[in-house]
């Protein structure tokens, strides 16, 4: 991975670091950052980076300028300069807004520094809003967390323009490299949670007068920040699951009713709550949601279950549980920052429990319904094509988390899906689906590859959690249409077998493909003619109302 750090201070420290683990950008000085990006034939520009990180102080951006109408003049054109030389091939992070200089100690008015920074702020997420490939750099998280006094340093402000630390440094390398980290990895899925001694202190129903401990005070208020920690991570799309050894009534009991629990029933996707083998729940959990067991990751107080669900389900990431309850919170924020961040949320991702809970009652009316084919009627499946360029991250996400349902399970960054969607030669397919139990969201991508002389499917990824509905038929019969409107008489498709993508492999041969070839790794690739597609069996609701039936 190649990245650029630019700043309107002294970064040579910082950069020097980063070279042991990237390919770093040569800056030429500091101070010209804007400059660097809006020449085209720049070093920068030759180099071309993957992740470009720009971090600012404001005090020397606003040139010292304390005065919040004036400072936000500065501010603002340096904005419309940046977003004047975006490109989409590359990620952008922007440090957050934290103001210091020794002459805001002789300012009066306690509110300036929130003002000034609020500016700032304020158009920096209007920037993100704005453009998909564009993140927020939490320099501010950093400079809170060591404080002024360590973060800041004037002696080497003045020998060299190098305004942080070296241990403020230190941080922002670490920032740095665990942000390039998060852009380039699959994130875990679903957190496993214990509950006695883990979600609460003591034992649930182990006598009417010995209560758990979960409170605001004391060991109590450290179990509570944890389930807090917990529930902003579900709201973030963290799928959580319990997998207790413990009576279901007594357990149902305290999650229901009890004060001090901030979660509830409802935040939770999946629960196994018996006497029988964790590893046994855990993969029964992993069969239910329709996940790989190496989504999963499981948090316990005991050393001998972890020691278990580790030798038994070696996919299953299990960290190490703290010795104190008070490092409980602090510990689950460093879980999430290791298994679970995501580069950029989604409006999908705070609806995940409500997803898969969904699911439950598809499989209760599966096993209700006469047959499969009385199921899909049943369920009133909609389907309905999606503007790509209004879902970049989602459309990211999808294609590089899918694997079992994937033909090819190539990976891209959202730099290369950007690129995708600005080429002619390509044609993306986003598609949204919603039944009687809600809508499901975004669920499936379709890349076409027109560059050839037949159009290929370069990439077909639909999420798991809709297969078995044949809605693939649905998405795969919407492409050919749309192609075969445009001129295209044939398309062709390729099925590269992985680890996990077996689900698909007769695929395009059950959508009455031809087989033409061989593909690497024991694939093979497929072709069909359009206007002699056979029938195909879905019940699927078109946008514009047609149904399709045994088509």
């Amino acid at each position: 991975m190649k990245i650029a750090l630019l700043s309107n201070v002294n970064m040579d420290f910082v950069i020097r670091r980063l070279k042991e683990d990237f390919s770093v950008y040569e800056a030429e000085g500091y101070g010209n950052e804007l400059g660097t990006l809006l020449n085209p034939s720049s070093s920068y520009h030759a180099f071309a980076p993957d992740i470009t990180f720009l971090v600012e102080d404001l005090m020397e951006l606003t040139g010292h300028e304390l005065d919040p109408e004036r400072a936000a003049e500065p501010v603002e054109r340096w904005f419309s300069d940046l977003e004047g030389c975006i490109k989409t091939d590359v990620i952008y992070y922007i440090s957050d807004a934290y103001l210091w200089g020794i002459e805001l100690g002789a300012v009066h008015d306690t509110g300036r520094k929130a003002a000034l920074e609020g500016i700032w702020q304020e158009r920096l997420a209007r920037c993100v809003r704005e453009h998909a490939n564009v993140r927020i750099l939490p320099y501010r998280r950093l400079i809170e967390a060591l404080g002024e006094e360590r973060a800041f340093s004037l002696k080497m402000w003045y020998l060299g323009k190098i305004l942080l630390s070296s241990e403020a440094q230190e941080s922002l390398c670490r920032c740095i490299r665990h942000l390039a980290k998060v852009e380039g990895r699959t994130p875990k899925k679903v957190l496993l949670l214990d509950l006695d001694n883990t979600l609460w202190g003591g034992l649930a129903g182990e006598a009417d007068h010995t209560p758990i401990t979960l409170s605001e005070e004391k060991s109590g208020l450290a179990y509570k920040n944890l389930q807090r920690v917990l529930l902003q991570m579900q709201r973030q799309g963290v799928l959580l699951g319990i997998v207790s050894k413990n009576n279901a009534e007594d357990v149902q009991g305290i999650l229901a009713h009890h004060p001090h629990m901030v979660l509830k029933p409802e935040h939770f996707a999946a629960q196994r709550i018996n006497w029988e083998p964790k590893h046994e729940n855990i993969a029964e959990i992993a069969k239910e949601l329709n996940l790989g067991l190496d989504s999963f990751v499981f948090f316990d107080d005991h050393p001998a279950e972890r020691a278990l669900v580790k030798e038994l389900l070696p996919q299953v990431e299990v960290p190490d549980f703290p010795e104190r309850p008070e490092e409980l919170a602090g510990a689950m924020v460093e879980i999430y920052r290791r298994f679970f961040e995501k580069a950029a949320l989604t409006d999908e991702d705070g609806d995940k429990t409500r997803q898969y809970a969904a699911n439950a009652e598809r499989a209760r009316l599966k096993s209700a319904s006469g047959s499969f084919e009385a199921y899909l009627e049943q369920l009133h499946i909609t389907l309905r094509r999606v503007e790509p360029a209004s879902q970049v991250e989602r459309l990211t996400q999808l294609v590089n988390k899918t694997n079992q349902f994937n033909l090819t399970t190539r990976r891209y960054t959202q730099a290369q899906i950007l690129q995708t969607l600005e080429d002619e030669s390509r044609r993306v397919y986003l598609y949204q689906a919603a039944d009687r139990f809600g809508d499901s969201g975004v669920i499936a991508a379709v890349i076409v590859d027109l560059g050839g002389e037949i159009p290929e499917v370069e990439e077909f990824a639909m999420s798991c959690r809709v297969m078995g509905r044949n809605i693939e038929y649905a998405i795969l019969e919407d492409v050919e249409r749309d192609l075969l409107a445009s001129g295209f008489e044939r398309l062709r498709g390729s099925y590269l077998p992985t680890l996990k993508n077996k689900p698909v492999q007769g695929l395009y041969g059950q959508a009455g493909y031809h087989r033409v070839g061989e593909a690497p790794g024991g694939g093979a690739v497929y072709e069909i003619e359009i206007a002699k597609a056979p029938r195909r069996v879905y019940y699927v609701e078109r946008e514009e109302g047609e149904r399709g039936k045994e088509r």
